[in-house]
């Protein structure tokens, strides 16, 4: 199995929010070519957000068969269910609202008014994915086949943020935060071995202010320091940026083409 790391880099963020939409739809249709039933983890944020948007408006979505495919999410905010915030609500009125997806295919992260301990709402989403999980797979997790995964200026990925303990050793599959530094300062996050069991990594981002984090990720900086210098996928790893994001990326790391 390969494993490619590339950066693709799209004039604006229009034009990335577009491509990534595209380029989603498009491996949506060769997936169900090799599975029955595709695995995602969708991402909150602008961008994130926006993707799902994008999605959403596509006049390619009435080609895929939805009912095939699982979402999943890799960090949520743990807060009361019909918080906006949430990145559950965010992506329902983005794009699973549209779709036909059947409900027990869409695995959100447990809210604080439906499991009120956040260990106890960890563990109920790690018996999810074991309950889901591939045998073919080191950790008893889905085949998550694509990841989308947002940057923030700091390099955080998911909820893992510098300095908390981002690199385990894979005994815990979702782990809580009771002291994010960006609020709300309770969250759930897939590990970054949960993380890197997906075949597919897509870290979007867009700004200048990402630019300084992603050029350390591509450096080669610590994934404790840097935690998108983690993200691996077992088949390859994109980051999908605009041109603001990626001016700190020497010229022979970005790709051509996809």
């Amino acid at each position: 199995m390969t494993n490619e790391r590339r950066v693709l880099v799209h004039p604006d963020l229009d034009a990335l929010i577009a491509a990534v939409a595209a380029r989603f739809l498009t491996k949506l249709t060769d997936l169900f070519d090799e599975y029955h039933e595709v695995n995602v983890v969708l991402t909150g944020g602008t961008v994130g957000t926006g993707v799902q948007e994008a999605i959403a408006a596509s006049p390619m979505r009435s080609a895929i068969d939805w009912t095939r495919v699982h979402f999943w999410w890799g960090d949520e905010r743990f807060v009361p269910k019909a918080d906006p915030d949430r990145n559950e609500a965010q992506a329902r009125a983005a794009l699973l609202d549209h779709l036909p997806t059947p409900e027990d295919h869409i695995h959100p992260f447990p809210a604080s008014d439906e499991i009120a301990d956040i260990d106890e709402a960890a563990e109920a989403y790690a018996e999810q994915l074991r309950q889901h999980a591939d045998p073919g797979l080191r950790l008893p997790v889905p085949r998550f086949d694509i990841t989308f995964l947002g940057v923030g200026p700091d390099g955080h990925i998911a909820s893992l943020f510098p300095g908390h303990g981002v690199t385990r050793d894979g005994a815990e599959l979702v782990v809580p935060d009771r002291s994010s530094p960006k609020p709300p300062p309770e969250r759930l996050s897939l590990t970054l071995p949960v993380l890197n069991s997906s075949e597919r990594i897509w870290l979007v981002l867009s700004g200048a202010e990402k630019a300084s984090a992603l050029g350390l990720a591509l450096a080669g900086a610590s994934a404790e320091e840097v935690p998108a210098a983690g993200a691996q996928g077992r088949r390859r790893t994109v980051f999908f940026v605009d041109g603001d994001a990626a001016s700190q990326v020497p010229d022979e790391l970005i790709a051509s083409q996809y």
